[in-house]
């Protein structure tokens, strides 16, 4: 994930690290690169799942006495604690920083046109090769479940049906190959006598 690109560069949250995962990314972007995160109720935490509730809700109690509704904001879906850790690792009240973050997609599930499209994973900030064999980690969707977020069960269902019609796709297509190779070996047969006259002309 070095260098530009015009297009954006799609992650599959699934099984990595928040933390890593969000310091990619935070760098990533301040080099100008757009990014799209997707299933960002699948990203890990490492420790407990006890041990990081714990810590969320001491977070939640963190406010303003004057005034709570000046902040801080606790956002509760997984898409947006990824968004606040990113904008924790970026230098946001910059201007830099702020168009930084504008290039920055979460989503909770894989919605359209991203369920189409070719998804990357960032191997430093995966979990089966940064965190050691045997230890605790939970996920960011129950966690974000049992402080108040009210989603969890549409967007499991959401990712059913999108896999049932990620399964048919990929049925299709596989057929489809299929029938265009059968139908490009009936036509070189069918044109073999035209095709040595050509290759006769010095032609390939």
């Amino acid at each position: 994930m070095t260098g530009f690109s015009n297009k954006a560069i799609v992650i599959d949250g699934r099984g990595h690290l928040l933390g890593r995962l969000a310091a990619v990314i935070a760098k990533v972007l301040l080099e100008g690169n757009k990014v799209v995160v997707v299933r960002c109720e699948q990203i890990n935490i490492s420790g407990n799942f006890f041990r990081n509730k714990l810590k969320f809700m001491s977070f939640l109690r963190k406010r303003c006495n004057v005034n709570p509704a000046r902040g801080p904001f606790h956002f509760r879906a997984p898409s947006k604690i990824l968004w606040k850790t990113v904008r924790g690792m970026i230098p946001h009240k910059t201007e830099r920083g702020k168009s930084a973050l504008r290039r920055l997609r979460a989503y909770d599930g894989c919605p359209p046109p991203y369920d189409n499209r070719r998804r990357v994973v960032v191997p430093a900030a995966l979990r089966v090769f940064c965190l050691k064999p045997g230890r605790k980690y939970c996920h960011v969707g129950r966690l974000s479940h049992e402080v108040g977020w009210k989603y969890r069960e549409v967007v499991r269902k959401l990712e059913d049906k999108r896999k049932v019609k990620a399964v048919k796709r990929v049925a299709y297509e596989r057929k489809l190959k299929k029938i265009t190779k059968d139908a490009g070996e009936k036509v070189v047969k069918a044109t073999a006598p035209f095709t040595s006259v050509i290759q006769s002309y010095g032609y390939n």
